[in-house]
């Protein structure tokens, strides 16, 4: 399989990489934590853990992207899943993030998403991305912010219900504006 973005990544801290079967451990503890999961699609088991990781693996064979299974370079530790996401009945590509519950608060989801967001201007040739947000999490928000997207509205999403969709800038006006 061909992909459209490059497989693999790298960011200053982060590795951005193809998923693996040890990386379900990590998948499926976010997933267990109530209150972390609330805004990734709700808690759930183990097995469904692997079925959700499975989906994300496949839309990389079916779309050319994906979320990368993200790891901590210094430490090789799991981070998150953080990449680039267009389901079918989605509203648009996404750029998409969540981070296991310990990775919270070092600036990991802005540094790959950011990542994300450049290599699908780079590499699919397109000029906007949203991000889908749940009104409550407002970390997500903040991280949306730091990247210079603002909010363009509300919009009903399957199987999530009621999210926020913010727009990316597009990369002419990223280049006018380099701090996003």
């Amino acid at each position: 399989m061909t992909f459209l973005v490059p497989a693999e990544v790298e960011t200053e801290r982060l590795l951005m990489r193809q998923w693996r079967a040890s990386d379900l451990d990590g998948y499926a503890a976010a997933y267990a934590d109530e209150t972390h999961a609330k805004f990734i699609g709700g808690p759930c088991s183990r097995h469904m853990a692997w079925r959700r990781m499975a989906t994300v693996i496949g839309h990389w064979h079916l779309r050319g992207y994906g979320f990368w299974a993200v790891e901590e370079k210094a430490s090789g530790r799991f981070v998150g899943s953080i990449g680039l996401w267009y389901p079918e009945e989605w509203p648009e590509l996404e750029v998409g993030y969540w981070l296991a519950p310990d990775m919270v608060g070092r600036g990991y989801a802005t540094e790959a998403a950011r990542k994300s967001r450049d290599l699908a201007y780079e590499h699919l040739g397109i000029n906007t991305l949203i991000s889908c947000i749940d009104h409550d999490n407002h970390a997500s928000r903040a991280v949306v912010a730091r990247l210079g997207a603002v909010y363009e509205r509300d919009h009903e999403l399957l199987h999530f219900g009621k999210v926020q969709i913010y727009r990316h800038p597009s990369p002419e006006a990223l280049k006018k504006n380099t701090s996003a």
